[in-house]
């Protein structure tokens, strides 16, 4: 591959990044002073904070995760106790890896009232702070449903307020992640099942910012499109995963092993565009068996702790 292609300089990035968490971190038990970046995993796990349940401190659900073998936990903003979840953080070994919009179907960007849409992008600006305050660098976003209005009309909304987040996001180091989800946005959601990732793409490189990305859940849209494609297509634009199961023979979420994705092609179109990073959970959660078990189909559909060396 050309060393100066996107895919390559990706990689070369993410390795950096990479050995500068486990020098901070040492999050896999290595020693500090000898961290070998390309011995870490091309896949970091990491799982939605809902996932833990509400039993327990936080301390204690983070505990959970790490036992179960995740790296990392995903917190919804705004809203969260920030000093909190960094005492739990440091008190688990837990990498507080990114943040979830809590409120974005609730008080969605594209809802027809403009008093709606001003809660909405406060929420937005403060759950970037707070994703900034705990030490992670991604919020996840949908940010817009189609059914708010016309096509033009949901779109310009949505436009409107990541144009104003933006500013925030940078001041605050933290990337505005949109995600592929069922919001009738980007996609026709009663349309065919070839449809293509081109018009998300656009949304992104509208922006025109190194601070707007997709967060792409590899099961989201496999009842409308081949997931690997879609990998091939927003390539670069792509900076973290999420993963669950989806059954196009039953038309239903399932487990991530259950349904009929073709996962040895997601792990191809990834290792095309020279994907490395954090891999999200998001399925449904429980006690410690069944963190486990989310954990081993994460390594089985993708086999997560394949070291960079390998794939690089």
């Amino acid at each position: 591959m050309n060393e100066s292609s996107p895919a390559a300089r990706r990689r070369f990035l993410q390795t950096i990044a990479f050995g500068a968490a486990g020098l901070c971190a040492s999050p896999l038990g290595w020693s500090d002073d000898a961290v070998d970046s390309t011995a870490q995993p091309w896949l970091r796990k990491t799982l939605k904070v809902g996932m833990l349940g509400k039993q327990g401190t936080l301390a204690e659900r983070f505990a959970k995760a790490k036992q179960a073998g995740f790296e990392g936990v995903e917190l919804n903003v705004p809203g969260i106790d920030v000093d909190d979840a960094k005492a739990a953080a440091a008190a688990t070994g837990i990498i507080l890896d990114g943040t979830v919009g809590g409120y974005h179907w609730q008080q969605r960007h594209s809802d027809p009232d403009p008093k709606v849409r001003q809660t909405a992008l406060s929420k937005l600006k403060q759950g970037i702070e707070e994703t900034a305050a705990v030490g992670a660098d991604t919020m996840l976003l949908v940010p817009a449903h189609g059914n708010d209005g016309t096509e033009a009309e949901v779109y310009e909304r949505a436009m409107a307020a990541v144009r104003e987040a933006i500013p925030v996001a940078e001041a605050n180091g933290v990337s505005i992640l949109i995600e592929n989800v069922w919001n009738h946005f980007l996609y026709q959601h009663d349309g065919p099942s070839d449809q293509t990732a081109d018009a998300l793409a656009s949304f992104i490189d509208a922006f025109d910012s190194p601070w707007v990305g997709v967060q792409f859940d590899i099961g989201n849209h496999w009842k409308y499109g081949n997931p690997a494609d879609w990998i091939r297509t927003l390539d670069h634009r792509i900076k973290k995963l999420d993963i669950k199961g989806f059954s196009r023979a039953e038309d239903k979420f399932t487990k991530i092993t259950e349904g009929d994705i073709d996962w040895p092609s997601v792990e191809t179109a990834l290792h095309d565009i020279g994907f490395t990073g954090w891999l999200a959970a998001e399925v449904a959660g429980g006690d410690l068996d069944r963190l486990r078990e989310i954990n081993d189909h994460m390594e089985e559909s993708l086999h997560c702790s394949q070291s960079l060396s390998r794939v690089n």
